[in-house]
């Protein structure tokens, strides 16, 4: 099975409980360390008062006679240190020039350098074991006898490190009951986090594939944002389906009888010899009105295609304009009628598609050739922050009851005779409504005009 596959993705849930026990294992690293660190701190903050207690003791009971220091140990200092019963004892009483009065031989005095009266602690070993020795002074000023009596106590380290230990246990034990605590915890809120994405995932799993209606946003902002992606996303796909239904409906519907009649009048054209003239004649016409028919047909399903899978970008809509003049195809659709252009010097910018434009100012033109009076004039123009580009001829235009209804598809008027397949117009009006603009209809001075107005882009001044 590939890796891609499924099966071997990690949940989301899965994933976040993988950082939230990682960060808790790193964390009781820590907290380990930490504890022990602290643990040995506490034993030695705990025991070596008892080592300095116990070697002062010896230091008090040091009296001097006939010029020698004279030791009586004491019991109580071999009793403080008595508290760890498993740990071996030293001590050691050395005299000022550093022989040994008593105790324990093998173990060094630390430097002198310094204050030698400071209590001395210093780590060591004492057989193979390691140790822990404290050395403190007595100063003696007598006739007889005169200088520093030193001595050093040392105690074996197992009830220090028996006691750092368990102070670790105790810390790594609560710890572990916080951190199990925190993963159900962790668990049950990512859980109550995730039931919106669980929601949403049963109800895209139950739903019809041919419902396209807009899903409930509900939850965190976060799913929110999702389902309203989704819903832009099935609106978008939604119209795609539309368009593709609306194609086959309308070719089904419209392209019925124009092929009906065309076979008509075939066969009356073969039948009757002396018709046959004007039988061809309504045949020819009968197949540049299916021509037609077809051309708009597949530039609507090209415009509506483009409009929500096409970006808009910055258009210059002079260039449009000269776009549509420079194809000369007024050139064969109305042989012989003037057609003019009217642009300033300045650009007219606005957000469109290139293509979409252009069809649908190819299709205000070809309007204008059928039904207007020459000459013709394509324009571009602004007006405020109101980009248009226009066609106008000299005619008066249709009446106002008919205008209203001129951009709904496969709308004819009676001023057609079989033309036109109504759909120029409609195609204008789904551009505009694309890019936020409006198709208007007026009568201007010297003619009639139709706009296809867009909000205008300021240009980006350096």
């Amino acid at each position: 099975m590939p890796s891609g596959s499924p099966h071997h993705r990690w949940t989301l849930v899965s994933r976040v409980m993988v950082g939230v026990l990682s960060l808790l294992a790193l964390g009781g690293v820590v907290v380990a360390l930490a504890s022990f660190a602290y643990g040995r701190s506490a034993a030695r903050q705990a025991f070596d008062p008892l080592l300095v207690g116990a070697a002062q003791d010896i230091a008090e009971s040091i009296s001097i006679s006939d010029g020698a220091p004279v030791i009586d140990l004491p019991v109580s200092a071999f009793g403080l240190l008595s508290l760890a019963p498993d740990d071996r004892i030293f001590y050691a009483i050395h005299g000022p020039d550093g022989a040994l009065l008593t105790g324990y031989d093998g173990q060094d005095l630390p430097e002198r350098s310094g204050n030698p009266a400071q209590t001395r602690y210093r780590d060591g070993a004492m057989q193979g074991d390691a140790a822990r020795f404290v050395t403190v002074s007595r100063l003696f000023s007598e006739r007889a006898y005169s200088g520093r009596v030193f001595v050093t106590v040392g105690q074996t380290m197992q009830a220090r490190r028996a006691m750092a230990l368990d102070l670790t246990r105790r810390a790594l034990l609560l710890t572990a009951l916080g951190g199990i605590a925190l993963i159900v915890s962790a668990f049950v809120v990512i859980r109550s986090a995730m039931r919106p994405l669980a929601v949403l995932t049963r109800d895209l799993m139950h739903r019809d594939p041919y419902d396209l209606t807009p899903m409930q946003a509900g939850g965190p902002a976060e799913v929110t944002i999702m389902v309203g992606a989704m819903n832009r996303f099935m609106g978008r796909l939604d119209r795609q389906v539309g368009a593709m239904k609306n194609l086959i409906s309308d070719t089904a519907h419209q392209l019925r009888t124009p092929v009906a009649a065309i076979r008509a009048q075939a066969e009356l054209a073969l039948e009757d010899e002396a018709q046959r003239p004007q039988r061809l004649d309504r045949l020819v016409l009968r197949t540049r009105s299916l021509g037609t028919l077809l051309d708009q047909m597949l530039s609507r399903a090209l415009v509506i295609h483009r409009i929500d899978n096409a970006a808009p970008t910055p258009i210059d809509l002079r260039d449009i304009a000269l776009t549509v003049l420079d194809s000369r195809d007024h050139e064969l659709l109305a042989p012989g009628k003037d057609v003019q252009l009217q642009i300033g010097e300045d650009a007219v910018m606005a957000l469109a598609d290139e293509i979409s434009l252009t069809e649908a100012v190819r299709n205000m033109l070809g309007n204008a050739l059928r039904h207007g009076t020459a000459p013709v004039v394509v324009g571009v123009s602004v007006d405020g922050d109101i980009a248009a580009i226009w066609v106008q001829d000299t005619g008066p235009g249709p009446p106002d009851a008919v205008r209203a209804a001129l951009g709904q598809r496969f709308e004819r008027t009676a001023a057609s005779k079989g033309n036109s397949a109504g759909l120029g117009l409609s195609i204008v009006a789904a551009v505009a409504r694309a890019f936020d603009g409006q198709m208007i209809m007026a009568n201007v001075p010297g003619g009639f005009r139709v706009s296809l107005t867009l909000p205008l882009k300021q240009q980006d001044t350096p």
